[in-house]
């Protein structure tokens, strides 16, 4: 315990056994951590001690303390998973770690009460609380770990990723194991534990992200009709009279079949409308199925069978009369298609899809 104001006039000292940058690193938020020498603060605030903290925390955690503690939390079975069991053993850890260095400024009589608080709770004692308490021996240190820290635990998937939450209880332990550290004027231990604080939050995106479900596999329907007007400039039919729109509809088109994962074999089939020869309208027809089937393989369709078939100007869709021959062009467009014909491993619809 801080009982002398040598004490505190020795611990103010250590701080020359850190590197200014060391300290500079660690963003200690009070200033009078930072002061050292005989002009060192020898207030509460730098650790003074004073008759009620004196009788708070007398500095006397026994090592059976702990481990009923340990036992406690234990006995919660399954409750022993989550934020708040983990928070709760990570407080016991600190308490150890501190008791087995004859630490007698109170940490640990802080860290054990906090842990208590916390298996109470989980019990059915009380409610627990997710935010950090304002201890007495610990002086903040890295704000910007613990609002990192804050995002990860206000996002929408932290509440069903018992292992972030684990990760992130923890590391906000840590943080405040480091802030006594630094309080006590121990920087190289304190930014060494702060060190493993930050390796762990660099690694929380990937943990929130393991604990999302898979999303589901695209559904490619079986039949699937193409308008050409929107895939090719009106009477082309090659990679240079494609239109922007028909390349950003086939490129996803291509993204949905790789994702589904499942797609065997796939027939194109390019028809045209009545107006023009026999044999121009097979082969712009022959062109435009040949187009598609190539461009699906050159972004990323591969390893599935793909056969194109120029149709011309069979299996009409449109009853057009019209004597106009623009009106009877944009009559025409439901001629003007490419149809895909998917085949596939069997697979249940998902419901989405019906």
């Amino acid at each position: 315990m801080k009982y002398t104001v040598m004490a505190i006039v020795l611990s103010a000292a250590i701080a020359g056994c850190a590197s200014q940058a060391t300290i500079d690193a660690l963003q200690v938020q009070d200033p009078t951590v930072l002061e050292n020498g005989l002009k060192a603060s020898q207030s509460t605030e730098a650790g003074a001690a004073t008759q009620a903290w004196v009788v708070a925390y007398p500095g006397s955690v026994s090592g059976a303390l702990l481990k009923d503690e340990q036992r406690r939390l234990q006995a919660l079975g399954a409750r022993q998973q989550g934020y708040f069991a983990a928070k709760a053993q990570c407080w016991l850890n600190a308490a150890r770690e501190e008791q087995a260095q004859h630490n007698q400024w109170g940490f640990v009589d802080e860290a054990v009460k906090q842990a208590d608080q916390l298996i109470g709770a989980l019990e059915g004692q009380g409610q627990a609380s997710a935010d950090n308490p304002k201890l007495r021996t610990v002086s903040t240190v890295r704000p910007d770990l613990w609002q990192q820290l804050l995002a990860i635990k206000t996002s929408p998937d932290f509440p069903s990723c018992p292992k972030a939450q684990e990760v992130v209880a923890c590391s906000e332990v840590a943080l405040m194991h480091a802030g006594h550290e630094a309080w006590t004027r121990l920087f190289d231990a304190s930014a060494l534990r702060v060190a493993g604080v930050l390796q762990s939050a660099e690694a929380l995106p990937g943990v929130l992200a393991a604990c999302r479900p898979p999303k589901p596999a695209p559904y490619v329907p079986p039949k699937i009709t193409l308008p050409t007007d929107t895939l090719f400039q009106f009477d082309r039919g090659d990679l240079a009279g494609m239109l922007p729109q028909g390349r950003e509809s086939l490129a996803t088109l291509a993204r949905e079949i790789v994702g589904a994962g499942d797609v065997t074999a796939i027939r194109v089939e390019g028809y045209t409308d009545r107006l023009g020869s026999e044999r121009y309208n097979e082969r712009l027809s022959q062109q435009r199925a040949d187009t598609v089937a190539g461009y699906l393989r050159e972004n990323g369709v591969a390893g599935v069978a793909m056969s194109a078939f120029g149709r011309g100007k069979s299996n009409s869709l449109a009853q057009c009369n019209d004597r106009d021959r623009e009106a009877l062009i944009a009559c025409l467009a439901p001629d003007r298609r490419v149809e895909l014909s998917i085949s596939r491993k069997s697979r249940t619809r998902p419901a989405e899809a019906q």
